[in-house]
């Protein structure tokens, strides 16, 4: 009898239309769901296929043991595909990891949580040089800059198209999400050009300023690297994005904006007022799109019909006590947004 593949570790989400959304955009809004992703945001898509592909691969599959150096949603996604393949995984965190992520990396299953290092850096170069040489079966892990991870991402857009479908629609007009090291950004764009939707669909590619080398890669035509990281939207925190990603991105119909925190921030509790969802600041600075005119600002040829999907990318980072913290501190900008709102119309 031949192998049995194993299942995959991701689910298909909801792609929901937003009547709250759309009236405050002017437009169609859909959001795909990917914050109910089994580990709680898109990376269990593309990490969840690293790991299957990484089985399918491997002589001795059932000795496989994953490592993964990351405090965050990698990290997370990590322990909780393999868990659901019935493999192990160690992830080796920075010591600047918050607490609510080691205790839901630990909760998720990991065999083993370590911290190592200062950074993300220092974590990695642990793992690779000390930990992984211990271990022939160790595989291991990276977050955003590998083939299987885009493969795995790109997964979402036959998904989407599925989706419309289904509701009676024809396609999209415009994709929008956020930048990080570009894994969501390359599975986005690739599976735009295996369904032929490359040429059709514009993507609007979102980066917190302090976290913006996406944009200032495309600024200059070439990998730029930032000094460090501002931004409160640390999972957006890449100093350099993967090659590809710049690659696809100066390719196809691709606009690159940088916003504010205040702007991702109030993407979050505008989220949370409408529509009852509770993301990071790296989600919610697709959403902040949709309130005081931004969207058509961005994108000028959208109409009322027009139809656009939000990648909900969802994150595990975050807590209510955040949300209040966030309105507190940054309130001021849904004032700033009604003016917007008025001056446009």
């Amino acid at each position: 009898m031949g192998s049995i593949t194993p299942p995959k570790p991701w689910i298909e989400t909801p792609l929901i239309e937003s009547s709250l959304l759309s009236e405050a955009a002017g437009c169609r809004i859909f959001l795909k769901l990917e914050n109910l992703q089994p580990a709680g945001s898109f990376k269990t898509r593309g990490i969840g296929n690293l790991l299957l592909q990484s089985l399918l691969k491997h002589p001795e599959p059932s000795k496989v043991h994953f490592y993964c150096s990351s405090g965050g949603n990698a990290g997370l996604a990590c322990v909780t595909a393999a868990a659901n393949l019935g493999h192990p995984a160690t992830v080796i965190i920075p010591q600047s990891t918050k607490p609510l992520m080691i205790a839901k990396i630990k909760a998720a299953g990991a065999s083993d949580v370590i911290q190592r290092g200062a950074n993300w850096k220092e974590a990695d170069t642990f793992l690779r040089e000390r930990v992984l040489s211990d271990d022939p079966n160790g595989v291991y892990v990276p977050p955003f800059d590998h083939p299987d991870v885009w493969e795995g991402n790109s997964t979402m857009i036959p998904e989407i198209g599925r989706q419309m479908a289904a509701k009676g629609e024809d396609g999209v007009d415009a994709v929008v999400c956020s930048v990080g090291g570009g894994g969501l950004f390359c599975g986005i764009m690739l599976g735009l050009e295996r369904e032929q939707w490359g040429e059709k669909v514009q993507v609007l590619a979102l980066e917190t300023d302090g976290a913006q080398s996406l944009h200032e890669s495309i600024k200059l035509g070439t990998l730029a690297t930032l000094p460090q990281i501002t931004s409160i939207a640390t999972s957006l925190g890449a100093s350099r994005v993967a090659p590809r990603a710049l690659e696809l991105a100066l390719k196809h119909k691709v606009k690159s904006v940088v916003l504010s925190d205040a702007e991702a921030a109030m993407g979050c509790w505008r989220l949370a007022d409408d529509e009852r969802l509770i993301v990071e600041a790296a989600c919610g600075i697709n959403v902040s799109v949709c309130y005081g005119g931004r969207l058509k600002k961005l994108l000028p040829g959208l109409t009322p019909e027009s139809k656009v999907v939000i990648v909900v990318c969802g994150g595990s980072n975050i807590t209510l006590e955040t949300l209040m913290h966030y309105r507190e501190e940054y309130g001021y900008i849904e004032a700033s947004t009604f003016e917007e709102r008025e001056a446009s119309t």
